[in-house]
């Protein structure tokens, strides 16, 4: 389950960092004239920023994997990506699309890193 977790946060990285940059050089021209445009690319940030965060915590939950018994850190990694899909990817689909009802889903992402967290913060009390 490592294994598949650092594959899992590398390719996550690799996704967060694409998207990123799509976000500060090719999205400007395509939400610069719309009304909402300075807020859509807001959310673009914070989408990124928050799935470039998260891609490193699977990645430190993965490395937890030889040194603590239990699931912790395998139900963090796998919650940290929940997250990403639904936090982050409900704000980048909101930011393309302009379907605002998708915030109503965000929360139960940022429900997910918080989650995350909290089983990394378990699995601490039982490291070897």
């Amino acid at each position: 389950m490592e294994r598949a977790l650092i594959i899992l946060a590398a390719s996550m990285g690799f996704l967060g960092v694409a998207l990123g940059a799509f976000g500060a050089h090719g999205l400007t021209r395509f939400v610069e004239g719309l009304e909402d445009g300075a807020l859509r690319l807001d959310w673009w940030k914070t989408a990124a920023h928050y799935h470039l965060i998260h891609s490193l915590a699977i990645l430190g939950a993965a490395l937890m994997i030889p040194r603590v018994s239990g699931a912790a850190p395998i139900a963090a990694g796998f919650l940290f990506a929940a997250g990403i899909l639904i936090f982050s990817g409900s704000l980048y689909t909101m930011t393309l699309t302009g379907i605002r009802v998708l915030g109503a889903i965000t929360p139960i992402g940022g429900l997910s890193f918080l989650a995350g967290w909290a089983a990394l913060v378990f699995a601490a009390f039982k490291l070897n």
